[in-house]
């Protein structure tokens, strides 16, 4: 009988429990449920739109390898409205450099860097367009801006090429004790990421200490 009435006890507790928290439990598990399929929903579309980038760069690729200039802008454009902050964005813009200088633009080729390098969360890319960049910059003829943009960046796996361009605005200001600097240090790196050849040929052509030829 006891047992019977603790039964009872137990059953009356868990309905009182049930009558003042169940609607908290509905809720937690309606909330959990909401939550599940907002982060399966956020993921499935995350995966979508890496697709949908993908085939845009791939389709940018094929216009930049076959120089056409007008659909690889329209391509790079729809990348950059609808996936600006996606890696295929950024690579875009390299690709984009790439193709106006194949096409003697060379100002629009330096703004398509310049776009990248303000971007977030793309270091190694931007490296890699700081580099072309200074390139475009010595083409037209702006050391100075290639010692503005390269002066004090510090990357181990880009050191020697930063220091063979900062040699060669060096040597296009006539700064040539400083270019032969920079480009020892190119030179002194133990897995070349560099043209050493081509490098150790520009430290030789500089003129002598002094500035004599």
């Amino acid at each position: 009988m006891d047992d019977l009435l603790s039964e009872k006890e137990q059953i009356d507790k868990m309905r009182a429990w049930w009558s003042d928290y169940g609607l908290y439990v509905v809720g937690g598990i309606v909330l959990g449920a909401a939550i599940l399929f907002g982060i399966n929903y956020y993921q499935t579309q995350k995966v979508n739109a890496e697709i949908a980038a993908s085939a845009l760069y791939d389709d940018l690729t094929e216009y930049v390898t076959g120089g056409d200039l007008e659909a690889a802008e329209t391509t790079a454009a729809e990348l950059d409205s609808d996936y600006g902050n996606s890696s295929y964005a950024a690579q875009s813009k390299l690709a984009m450099a790439r193709l106006y200088m194949d096409k003697n633009r060379d100002q629009d080729a330096a703004e398509a860097l310049n776009e990248l390098l303000e971007m977030n969360g793309f270091e190694h890319i931007q490296h890699v367009a700081r580099v072309r960049l200074a390139k475009v910059l010595l083409y037209q003829g702006k050391p100075e801006d290639v010692l503005t943009l390269l002066e004090g960046k510090e990357n181990e796996a880009f050191a020697a090429r930063y220091a063979e361009e900062l040699g060669d605005a060096y040597v296009a200001l006539g700064r040539y004790d400083e270019a032969r600097t920079s480009y020892q240090e190119a030179l002194g790196e133990a897995q070349p990421t560099i043209d050493q050849g081509l490098v150790q040929l520009k430290l030789m052509d500089l003129p002598d200490e002094g500035g004599s030829e």
